[in-house]
């Protein structure tokens, strides 16, 4: 992908956990749901060249890349795996989508924009939500790097 692609980092355990429908009794094949519909929808409300990055971690991992999906396994905290993918991501502009207040802060530090779940998870075919200059998380404000 060329570096002015937006690159979307998806905090797939933060997102499969945002809805209470099971994904508990199996991580991997919630991640894989996650990914297929990333896969099929994108980033609702972006135009433009976007690489999305789905982070798993503990029981997830062993999920496969899909052609407009990439799965980076964290080796260890998923959240420190997509610190180190801001960090790596230069002057791209970044958006991270998971509703953890601490992830958020971490990455906002670094000029990433954040988004939460409801971006990705409840996204239709032919548009849905977007993120917005503010964020969807109540009381969450998010710097943006411009």
């Amino acid at each position: 992908m060329n570096d002015t692609a937006l690159l979307v980092i998806v905090d797939a355990a933060n997102v499969v956990g945002s809805v209470p429908d099971g994904w508990w009794r199996d991580r991997r094949g919630a991640a894989e749901r996650l990914r297929d519909h990333l896969a099929a929808r994108g980033l609702p409300g972006r135009s433009g060249p976007v690489e999305i990055v789905l982070v798993v971690e503990g029981a997830a991992r062993g999920v496969d890349s899909v052609p407009g999906v990439r799965v980076a396994a964290a080796p260890g905290s998923g959240d420190d795996e997509m610190v180190a993918l801001v960090a790596g991501a230069g002057d791209r502009p970044v958006l991270v989508v998971t509703a953890d207040r601490e992830l958020r802060r971490r990455v906002t530090s670094l000029g990433a924009e954040v988004t939460g779940p409801r971006t990705v998870r409840h996204a239709g075919p032919a548009g849905g939500s977007s993120p917005s200059r503010a964020s969807d998380e109540p009381g969450i404000r998010r710097r943006v790097n411009e």
